[in-house]
């Protein structure tokens, strides 16, 4: 049978106490735009990296209006459907090439993806006469060893299965599926929630050089603190918006947008009685969270993330589509949630 388990919304995480950077003057424009995995991969194309590098295109050319607006941007990513690619891949030659583990994965996913992103934004940029360089960073967040996530796998990656071929990769490699709203099933991996992204003071650096950075791709390769203070990388891969939310609250970023593929959050969605939301209060989104109008497949992890960044002092998230991003940054388009 296949291992399928639920897909359970996050939980707020717990914060490494102490900031690594103070806040600077210069912060009150800094916004941290979370690019869904499936904006560059989505389930249409065959893969092929001329496809991904045509779809950033496409994006770049909305990032480019947020940054001769005067917005100091950053930008992160998600890369679930690639990281799961790179483990199939691995599982289908393991006779011939040793696999690499999980948080190798995650680090290829991080670098391809940000090198494909750093250089179609770039190449749009000079079209339009931006001068301003970009520049991906391999980015490392810490995580607790002892997180519930690692027992209770919740991440989709990869494709789609037909539950046949799916029972029997859960058989031959001891994976876990979920079926996943009747379009197949795909690999569930264990997401623990962010405590401390370590690479911080970087983002800052490139940041106060006019640098647009692009960091904690793929949520950022999950690593753990030993007792005598070194890391290691651990088999998991952290959710993107949750990572985005730590992000923004410890840049003091103005905003949090969170791109999906719908320009606006509705209640009751899919049913004759849908209502789009133009704004909301942290509480109202809580309260609808729980009420189970934010499913955890998919808008319950970008609202939770929402509450998380709030909660910590920010200031605005906005949820909204890849070409409405610059409107909704201006008020006109997307749901916006504040505190």
């Amino acid at each position: 049978m296949t291992s399928v388990v639920p897909l359970k919304s996050r939980r707020p995480a717990r914060r490494v106490a102490s900031r690594t950077l103070p806040r600077t003057a210069s912060a009150g424009r800094r916004v941290v735009v979370a690019i869904g995995g499936n904006a560059s991969y989505p389930p249409t194309i065959k893969g092929l990296a001329e496809e991904q590098l045509a779809l950033m295109t496409q994006a770049a050319e909305h990032f480019v209006r947020i940054v001769q607006a005067g917005y100091r941007l950053v930008l992160t990513h998600g890369n679930g459907p690639v990281v799961g690619n790179i483990l199939f891949r691995m599982a289908r030659t393991a006779s011939e090439l040793p696999p690499m583990p999980m948080d190798i994965c995650v680090a290829h996913s991080q670098g391809g993806m940000g090198y494909m992103l750093q250089q179609t934004l770039a190449n749009v940029l000079q079209r339009h006469g931006v001068d301003t360089q970009v520049t991906s960073i391999i980015t490392r967040v810490e995580v607790a060893a002892d997180d519930p996530g690692f027992s209770n796998p919740t991440k989709p990656v990869g494709r789609f299965f037909a539950k046949d071929d799916a029972e029997r990769l859960a058989r031959e490699q001891g994976w876990q599926f979920v079926e996943d709203a009747g379009r197949g099933y795909r690999r569930v991996v264990p997401s623990p929630a962010p405590l401390r992204i370590l690479d911080l003071r970087t983002v800052e650096a490139l940041l106060a050089g006019g640098v647009i950075p692009i960091t904690v791709g793929g949520g950022g390769i999950p690593v753990v603190r030993d007792d005598d203070g070194s890391y290691r990388g651990v088999s998991a891969v952290i959710d993107k918006d949750l990572s985005s939310a730590l992000l923004a609250e410890d840049l003091g970023a103005e905003a949090l947008v969170m791109l999906t593929g719908v320009d606006r959050v509705a209640l009751d969605f899919g049913r004759p009685t849908q209502r789009p939301i133009d704004r909301m209060s942290a509480e109202e989104a809580e309260r609808h969270l729980a009420d189970g109008q934010f499913p955890p497949g998919s808008m319950g992890p970008k609202i939770a993330a929402a509450l998380r960044y709030l909660a910590g002092g920010g200031k605005s998230v906005i949820i909204t589509s890849l070409d409405r991003a610059y409107d909704a940054l201006e008020g006109r388009a997307g749901t916006r949630i504040v505190s």
